[in-house]
């Protein structure tokens, strides 16, 4: 049989006749993330645990843990490793000295795995890639976190050729990013997820910007277990929430489904939730009254010197860590800066390892902006953890060599990305993100490059 499962998180299964491939296979319902703040909502079938362990190949779309589990990927040793072609190849030459079989896939480019499988991999600036899998001509279009920015035509220039095509990418109230935000008088400030954004609409633009006939929620099944964690339980998205505002014209497959490729029939599995039970951050490593140390700091400004861009915008990042404030001083406005309130332990593994984006998104780190309304100000996220940390881009000089590269990669596709991001801006003056005009500026655009 040729068919395609989806489990876990952002896992999906292909069989031609036996198991083939596994994507961003994350145990999380044994194996953490982001330093024990995140497992799976759900369990992974015994019986589909076994066929992963049988596929002839793992593909893994980029490096955030719930993706490539530095535990998990134990498992796959001996194992044929997909990897896409990021710029600067920090996974690869992690894993390299490991002993892992790896082999890069050329960028959009078809690679036969199979008598009837083949694969496609779309990297992306951010550090995340799509896969694209044509099982006896259904194509699957995986996203996971990636999104379509810069790839959206190039996409839909596949799925015109497809009867059958379904995409399977994240999507939910928002919480799979950093939400813990406090003002400078100490008060939380509620995210966005607490207004419920509507899941539905978010698949439907997900199909018209792709093309694909049909929605599968994905990359978006974990929950909380930390105790300092444990308050953004509350914004993570419940099974319901996928289908409101979904439109007619878009095929819906509930996650955790098995889609037989011959014929497109499905059959929908139930697999068993996982109960949440609290645990404490030492567990993982965190007690929030350990303080820095000297060396500690040296790393941090270290850390901090490589980031030129990071440097130039803000003139402050501050860490507050075991009740006292670290503060590295940079080059631009003075009153621009950012203050983490984080446990020493996840923070120092963070700055050793160069994974900051992991503190960012377990939320359990306290973030307080001062002079900027949010991380994409100084496009701090990026500067630091997608192209500083995972691409190996930090100087002035090495982020233009990759955006260039990526803009090579991407060509018209990201032209349209930078009208959008004008548009959006321009709008974004004069209208929040989910008032109305806001909504029907982004569907005329949807529309439009379609």
């Amino acid at each position: 049989m040729q068919k395609v499962t989806t489990t876990g998180n952002a896992t999906m299964v292909v069989y031609d006749d036996k198991p083939l491939l596994v994507t961003d296979p994350w145990f999380g319902d044994e194996e953490p993330a982001y330093f024990g703040s995140w497992t799976l909502s759900h369990r992974i079938p015994k019986g589909l645990k076994d066929d992963i362990a049988l596929c002839d190949y793992v593909f893994f779309s980029h490096g955030h843990p719930d993706h490539l589990n530095p535990t998990s990927i134990e498992r796959f040793r001996g194992k044929k490793i997909l990897l896409p072609d990021h710029v600067n190849a920090r996974i690869f030459n992690d894993l390299k000295p490991g002993g892992y079989d790896l082999t890069i896939l050329p960028d959009r480019t078809w690679v036969p795995l199979s008598k009837n499988v083949k694969v496609q991999a779309v990297t992306t600036q951010i550090q995340d890639a799509i896969l694209l899998v044509d099982v006896c001509g259904s194509l699957f279009l995986d996203l996971n976190d990636a999104g379509t920015r810069d790839c959206a035509r190039y996409l839909r220039s596949i799925t015109r050729g497809y009867e059958r095509s379904y995409v399977l990418a994240l999507s939910g109230y928002g919480d799979a990013d950093m939400i813990n935000f406090f003002d400078e008088a100490g008060g939380f400030m509620v995210p966005r997820a607490a207004r419920k954004p509507s899941v539905g609409q978010q698949l439907n633009l997900l199909a018209k910007a792709t093309g694909a006939k049909a929605v599968v929620p994905f990359s978006s099944f974990h929950q909380y277990q930390r105790a300092d964690s444990m308050w953004a339980q509350e914004y993570t998205t419940p099974m319901s929430a996928f289908t409101q505002g979904l439109s007619p014209d878009v095929q819906y497959i509930p996650p955790f489904s098995s889609i037989d490729c011959r014929d497109g029939s499905v059959e929908t599995h139930t697999p068993e939730e996982l109960p949440v039970i609290v645990k404490p951050s030492e567990e993982f490593g965190d007690n929030w009254s350990d303080p820095l140390d000297l060396d500690d700091q040296k790393a941090i400004e270290a850390y901090f010197a490589r980031k030129e861009r990071v440097q130039d915008y803000f003139g402050f990042v501050n860490f507050r860590v075991g009740g006292k404030d670290y503060t590295t001083k940079m080059r631009g406005k003075p009153g621009r800066g950012i203050t983490f309130a984080v446990p020493r332990g996840s923070l120092m593994t963070s700055i050793n390892y160069r994974i900051f984006d992991d503190l960012l998104i377990g939320n359990f780190m306290k973030t307080t902006l001062h002079g900027v309304k949010s991380l994409n100000e100084g496009h701090f996220n990026y500067n630091v953890a997608k192209y500083g940390d995972n691409g190996l881009a930090e100087t002035d000089a090495e982020v233009r060599k990759y955006l260039a590269e990526y803009r090579r990669r991407s060509g018209l596709d990201y032209v349209v990305s930078a009208l959008e991001d004008k548009s959006r801006d321009f709008i974004m003056r004069f209208a929040a993100q989910d008032s109305a005009i806001y909504k029907m500026a982004k569907k005329l655009y949807v529309s439009w490059i379609r």
